[in-house]
């Protein structure tokens, strides 16, 4: 018979009768049910109190939390890298070739802003047809695969099997999901075009927001190298601001670019500055090449 003792507030169980032996309990009881007696007869996985300890019995080590840091907005930052990279090297150089050429910053800005303009209306209906050729290309890949399991199913359920067996699946293994696909066409359909074909669905609206994303970046960067221009009269002045704040904007730029790429945030920073500075050099020299003659 258990009774009940409390030795200086501390409480405690005690049994007077002699356990039974933990087989003499499991005798005759399938394996997992020997393991679940032994894994109770433990004090594990018992309630535990607010604070995550067991009263009175063995506490369970606490893990970690895990969390996710996978990055899925990859369009979105693809697109906003290629408008705001070419909306700070294309200004920037004309910019510098046109006060290499020693036009007033009146002329520099204005042409900066029209060439702004026209590139990000350029870059926008680019980043449209891309993303629309892109959707018009798995829309025929589609048909094409659902006409495929229509027509031969067994030659389709076959290359199931080889893709499978590339992830170091066995017959025996992939043999059900085979079957599983087979009982639904959608997402045999979906399977095929993700794993043998590589494409991904894409969103519908993608082309309008991948066209306002590039476009809306290429205004932002291209505004950047201009800004001197709009409040120094002297266009050498202004270029040698100009030359300043770009690539400030560039490192700044290429830095946050190498963290969302994945690569190294300083390495990224200075081949973006590089790039920038190549671009208008070159074209601060054609410029000072072209007025010598």
């Amino acid at each position: 018979m258990d009774s009940y003792k409390n030795r200086g507030g501390d409480s405690e169980f005690t049994n007077q009768q002699s356990p039974a032996h933990p087989d003499s309990r499991t005798k005759g009881q399938s394996p997992s049910a020997v393991r679940h007696a032994r894994f109770v007869s433990t004090g594990v996985g018992r309630s535990m109190d607010g604070d995550g300890a067991s009263r009175g019995q063995p506490m369970l080590e606490k893990r970690p939390s895990h969390r996710e840091r996978h990055f899925t907005a990859g369009e979105v930052v693809r697109d906003v890298i290629m408008g705001v990279s070419d909306g700070l090297t294309v200004p920037f150089a004309l910019a510098a070739g046109l006060s290499g050429a020693s036009a007033p910053s009146s002329l520099v800005l204005t042409a900066g802003l029209a060439e702004v303009a026209a590139g990000a209306i350029s870059m926008g209906l680019g980043g449209y047809l891309a993303a629309q050729s892109e959707a018009d290309h798995y829309k025929r890949e589609m048909k094409r695969e659902q006409e495929e399991i229509i027509t031969v199913p067994d030659t389709e359920a076959a290359e199931i099997g080889e893709i499978m067996s590339q992830y170091g699946l066995e017959p025996h293994e992939y043999g059900p999901v085979i079957d599983g696909l087979r009982r639904n066409p959608q997402a045999w359909l979906e399977f095929m075009m993700r794993f043998e074909l590589g494409l991904e669905k894409p969103d519908p609206k993608r082309a309008l927001q991948s066209a306002c994303t590039i476009a809306l970046s290429y205004v932002i960067g291209g505004l950047v190298p201009l800004l001197p221009y709009m409040f120094i009269s002297t266009a050498q002045n202004a270029m040698l601001t100009s030359v300043g704040v770009t690539l400030v904007a560039l490192l700044f730029f290429g830095y946050i670019k190498g963290r969302f790429t994945g690569n190294r945030p300083f390495t990224s920073a200075v081949q973006t500055a590089i790039i920038g500075a190549l671009a208008s050099a070159a074209a601060y020299g054609m410029a000072k090449a072209v007025q010598a003659r």
